[in-house]
C-alpha cells in the first residue's frame, strides 16, 4: 500500500498549497478517486468548491473540463452530438465535455433534470451512449459536481437515484482566521493555483485504484457496515433509509481510506470516519424529524454511537 500512501500525500501537499486548512476534506476527494466514486459539493459560494477540483487535476495532470450549468444547458452540450459533415456527406460524433478524465459541473443544481440525467449513465458505468452508439470513457474518470445551498429561485434540486449516484457529498465550510490569513498572503502576488504542477501521473491513479481493491476487509468489518446501513431503514427519524448501493460505497471508501492511511486491511475507525460523508445524502428524513433540526448527519452519527465496535484480532 505504499503507493497508495505516497500518492495520496503528493497529492494532498501539493493541494494544500491551494486550499488552505482543509486536509480532511482533501483526502475525502482522493478516497473517492481511488474507489471511482464521484463527490458532490454542497456548499456557500466563495469557499472553494471549484478550486479543489481545479487544484486536483493539476496535482495529478490528468485532462479537466468544467461545465457551468445553467437553466438552458441541452444534454447534448454534456455528452456531445452527431454532426453532418458536408465535405463527406455523413454525420460525424463531436465529443462532449463529459469525454475527460475529470469533470467538473459547477452548480449542478441549476441546470434542468433532463440534462442532470445525462451524467448518470457515464457516472454509473463509465460510458455515454449517443444515437445508440456506446462510447468507452478513459480511466480515471472522476465527476465533482457543486451546489449551493443558499438560493432556490432557477434551481432544481437532484432527485433521490441522482444523489445515491455520488459516492460521497461533503461541505468545505468557511476557514478559521489562521487559515485565512494564510490564504490572504499567498493571494498577494498571484493565485497559489498557477504554480502547482503534476505531482502524480493519471497512471497512477488508476493503479492506486487498482490496488485499494485488495484491502483486506475482515467479516467483523462487513457485518458492521452492514449493521450500520439496515439500522437506517427502520430509524424512527427517517422516511426512507440506506440502499445496498450504500453498503457497496461504504465497503469501497473504507478500503480507500485504509489505503490512503497505508494500512492493507480495513479497522472499525475507518468505517467511522469515512460513513456520515457516504451515507448522509441517501437517507431521507421525516417531515417532523426535519422541523425538530434533527440532520441526517446526526443519524449516522447516533446508530455509530449505538452500534457495538467489533474487535479484531491481533488490533485489540
Amino acid at each position: 500500500m505504499k503507493q497508495v500512501q505516497q500518492a495520496s500525500k503528493k497529492i494532498t501537499q501539493n493541494v494544500e498549497k491551494v486550499i488552505v486548512g482543509k486536509r480532511q476534506q482533501i483526502v475525502f476527494s482522493l478516497v473517492s478517486w481511488f474507489c471511482e466514486g464521484h463527490i458532490l459539493l454542497e456548499d456557500v459560494p466563495g469557499v472553494a468548491k471549484t478550486m479543489l477540483a481545479r487544484a486536483l487535476a493539476r496535482s495529478v495532470g490528468c485532462d479537466f473540463k468544467r461545465i457551468q450549468c445553467t437553466p438552458d444547458l441541452l444534454p447534448t452540450d454534456v455528452t456531445g452530438a452527431s454532426i453532418f459533415n458536408q465535405k463527406n456527406g455523413e454525420f460525424e460524433f463531436r465529443q462532449g465535455p463529459l469525454f475527460t478524465n475529470l469533470l467538473l459541473a459547477d452548480e449542478i443544481n441549476r441546470t434542468t433534470p433532463r440534462t442532470q440525467a445525462a451524467l448518470l449513465e457515464a457516472m454509473a458505468e463509465s460510458r455515454i451512449t449517443v444515437d445508440g452508439t456506446t462510447y468507452p470513457l478513459a480511466a480515471p474518470f472522476l465527476v465533482v459536481a457543486t451546489q449551493n445551498p443558499v438560493d432556490h429561485e432557477g434551481t432544481f434540486p437532484l432527485p433521490e437515484a441522482q444523489l445515491d449516484r455520488f459516492l460521497m457529498k461533503f461541505n468545505l465550510g468557511y476557514p478559521n482566521m489562521a487559515d485565512e490569513l494564510e490564504m490572504l498572503d499567498n493571494m498577494q502576488m498571484q493565485h497559489p493555483i498557477e504554480s502547482i504542477g503534476e505531482v502524480v501521473s493519471s497512471d497512477e491513479i488508476v493503479q492506486c485504484q487498482q490496488a485499494v481493491r485488495k484491502i483486506h476487509v475482515d467479516p467483523k468489518i462487513r457485518e458492521y457496515i452492514l449493521q450500520l446501513v439496515t439500522m437506517t431503514r427502520d430509524h424512527e427519524h427517517l422516511n426512507l433509509g440506506a440502499s445496498p448501493r450504500a453498503s457497496i460505497a461504504l465497503f469501497r471508501a473504507s478500503q480507500a481510506l485504509a489505503a490512503i492511511r497505508g494500512r492493507n486491511f480495513v479497522m472499525p475507525d475507518d468505517v467511522k470516519i469515512i460513513a456520515p460523508p457516504v451515507m448522509t445524502h441517501r437517507v431521507i428524513l421525516k417531515p417532523e424529524s426535519r422541523m425538530r433540526k434533527i440532520t441526517g448527519k446526526d443519524v449516522i452519527t447516533q446508530i455509530l454511537a449505538e452500534i457495538a465496535v467489533p474487535v479484531l484480532e491481533g488490533t485489540a
